[in-house]
C-alpha cells in the first residue's frame, strides 16, 4: 500500500501557525500587485471561492475582507524539512514531489508501525505535535489512487481505498481527477464522450491514443488498474529555474533585463546551494497573447555563475525581436552535474580565471545573504521589485 501525504494549506497554514492573529480569518498568500497570483489559500478563504491560481483581483472581489500575505518561501522550505524528516522516520521509500507533499511506500515497515492506517494515524498525531499543521492522507495500492484518496477528506483527513474497491473506484473516478489530465485532454475527452475511467474502459486503446497521442496509452492503463508507477526516493534535479509574471505588459530592454539579473542571481544561488553546475540556459518568455516562447544555449563549460546566467540570458533576450509587449519572463539551467565532476582544462585560462572571480564574489554574497538575510546585500543596480508577483 502507497500513502500519499497532503499538507493542508500549507503556506497559509505556515503563516497562520507564525501570526495567530490570522487564525480564522480568510487567508492568502500571495502577490497583491495587479497581476498578483493566490498561491495557497486558507479554509477560511474558500468558503468564498477562492482558491490558489487565482487572480488576485478575483480573490479580493469574492471576499472583500480577504487578508493577502506576501510569501516566504525560505521559511515554507524550512518547515518542510520537519515534515519531510517526519516521513523518513516511518518508512525509507519516501518521494517528497513538491514542497508540501509526498508519496510512502508502506511496504516491509508493518512490524514497526502496524497496518497502513496505524502509520497514517501516527504521521498525523506527530504532523500536529512536532510542526503544528494538519495533513491529509490517501492510501491505496496504487499511486495515482492514493494521491486521489487524499484530496477526498480534506483538511485533516484519512482515506483508504482497499484492494478490493479499486475496480469501483477507477470506474466511478470523474476523468478530471486522474493526475496528468489537463484541460486540453479533459475537453478532448467530454468531445468523445468520456466523464468517468469506466468510460475510458470501455474505449480502444488506439481511439485513445489517436485524439491523446502517448497519454492516451497511461490513460487506458490507469482504468484497468494498472499504474506501473512506484515510489522513487531522491529522485535527480534535472533542472532550476525561476520566472515572474510582470504587473503590466511591457517591451523596455532594460526593465526585462533588470528582471533577468534578479532571475539569474536567484538561480546561480541556487545551483550553488545544491552544488550544481549547469551547461544550458534557458530564457522563457511570454507575450500578451499568452503566447510562449524559449530560447536556449549550451556552453562550453558547465558554470555556476550568476554574472554568466545573466550574460547568457541576456544575449537570448537580445537575440529575439520583441514584436509583441511581454507578461512573463523567466530564466532556467539545466543539463546538471555536481559541481565535483572533475572538468576538462579549459584552452582559454582568462576565461576561466574571469569566471571563477565571480563565482567567488557569489559565494562571498551567498555567506552575507544566509547570515543576515537576502535584503542586505545585493547588485547595486537592483532596485526591489515590488511590481512583481511570483507565479
Amino acid at each position: 500500500m502507497i500513502l500519499h501525504i497532503d499538507m493542508d494549506a500549507f503556506f497559509a497554514s505556515v503563516e497562520q501557525l507564525d501570526h495567530p492573529e490570522l487564525k480564522g480569518k480568510a487567508l492568502v498568500v500571495g502577490g497583491d500587485s495587479g497581476r498578483g497570483v493566490v498561491a495557497a489559500a486558507s479554509y477560511e478563504a474558500r468558503r468564498y471561492g477562492v482558491h490558489s491560481a487565482m487572480p488576485m483581483f478575483k480573490a479580493k472581489q469574492r471576499c472583500p475582507r480577504l487578508v493577502i500575505v506576501s510569501p516566504r518561501r525560505h521559511r515554507y522550505s524550512e518547515v518542510s524539512r520537519s515534515v519531510m524528516a517526519i516521513l523518513s522516520r516511518y518508512s525509507p521509500l519516501v518521494e517528497q514531489v513538491s514542497i508540501d507533499e509526498a508519496y510512502l511506500d508502506a511496504a516491509g515497515c508493518g512490524r514497526l508501525h502496524g497496518s497502513p492506517h496505524d502509520m497514517a494515524c501516527a504521521i498525523k498525531t506527530d504532523m500536529r505535535d512536532q510542526v503544528n499543521l494538519t495533513c491529509s492522507i490517501g492510501i491505496a495500492p496504487l499511486k495515482f489512487l492514493a494521491k486521489i484518496a487524499s484530496d477526498m477528506q480534506k483538511p485533516d483527513g484519512l482515506t483508504i481505498i482497499g484492494r478490493e474497491a479499486v475496480s469501483g473506484v477507477i470506474a466511478a473516478l470523474p476523468v478530471e481527477k486522474v493526475p496528468g489530465v489537463g484541460r486540453l485532454a479533459h475537453r478532448q475527452l467530454r468531445e468523445m464522450g468520456l466523464a468517468t475511467l469506466g468510460d475510458v474502459r470501455k474505449t480502444g486503446r488506439s481511439v485513445l491514443v489517436d485524439r491523446l497521442g502517448k497519454f492516451g496509452h497511461r490513460l487506458v492503463d490507469l482504468a484497468h488498474g494498472k499504474d506501473e508507477a512506484t515510489v522513487t526516493p531522491h529522485s535527480p534535479t534535472k533542472s532550476i529555474s525561476t520566472e515572474r509574471t510582470l504587473s503590466s505588459d511591457t517591451r523596455d530592454c532594460e526593465r526585462l533585463k533588470q528582471h533577468l539579473l534578479a532571475q539569474s542571481q536567484e538561480v546561480g544561488r541556487q545551483l550553488r546551494r545544491q552544488r550544481f553546475l549547469a551547461r544550458t540556459i534557458t530564457l522563457k518568455l511570454k507575450d500578451t497573447d499568452f503566447k510562449q516562447t524559449t530560447r536556449s544555449v549550451t556552453l562550453d563549460r558547465p558554470i555556476q555563475s550568476s554574472e554568466t546566467i545573466y550574460r547568457t540570458a541576456e544575449a537570448l533576450l537580445a537575440s529575439r525581436s520583441l514584436g509583441k509587449s511581454v507578461r512573463l519572463i523567466g530564466v532556467g539551467a539545466s543539463a546538471l552535474i555536481a559541481d565535483t565532476t572533475p572538468q576538462q582544462i579549459c584552452l582559454f585560462p582568462e576565461i576561466e580565471k574571469k569566471e571563477s572571480g565571480w563565482e567567488k564574489i557569489d559565494r562571498a554574497v551567498d555567506r552575507i545573504a544566509q547570515r543576515f538575510g537576502h535584503s542586505a546585500i545585493h547588485r547595486g543596480s537592483l532596485t526591489p521589485p515590488d511590481d512583481l508577483s511570483m507565479d
